[in-house]
């Protein structure tokens, strides 16, 4: 008897040991492709605020805040980052010439991020999703933005996380 639950014991440590590396890998973080064939991980960006903008093609409002966030991202700091997707799941060549003939300059993702901060999709465009310097949801912007309005919100979350550090 002793033996038998020595061995079940033996037996349920294996068991636990053997799944270890399983669970380290079903929690790796995403790596998500650019269309310029770069590649990033929100977890290395942590430290800036980030603006993951939704557009489509067909979007005239998106057409109006491009210029915005194009303006933004030529001036950004290394606190700021601004990244694109496409709401429509365009991919490939299809994805480069809508990219090129709205006119934008930041980079855009082939893929949509937003499960991994937990923000539901709204349907409304544009759509910009705000994430903290630490790497969290901060809040969802819908409608058209302008530079000043996307600058005041970096600028409150920078301020922020430098009079944290420094307390």
């Amino acid at each position: 008897m002793i033996k038998t639950s020595h061995n079940l014991i033996l037996i349920f440590v294996l068991g636990l040991l053997l799944t270890l590396p399983l669970t380290g890998c079903s929690n790796k973080e995403p790596t998500y492709a650019l269309i310029d064939g770069g590649e990033i991980k929100f977890s290395e960006l942590q430290g800036r605020v980030i603006f993951i903008n939704y557009w489509a093609e067909w979007c005239k409002p998106c057409r109006k805040e491009i210029p915005e966030l194009n303006a933004l991202y030529q001036q950004v700091s290394e606190h700021v980052l601004i990244l694109g997707v496409n709401f429509d799941g365009v991919q490939n060549d299809q994805l480069i010439a809508q990219t090129q003939s709205m006119g934008i300059k930041f980079p855009v993702l082939t893929t949509d991020p937003r499960q991994q901060f937990g923000a539901k999709a709204s349907g409304v465009l544009p759509e910009t999703l705000v994430i903290d310097s630490h790497g969290m949801l901060h809040e969802v912007l819908l409608g058209p933005q302008t530079m000043e309005k996307l600058e005041a919100i970096a600028n409150k979350l920078t301020a922020n996380k430098l009079s944290t550090l420094e307390h």
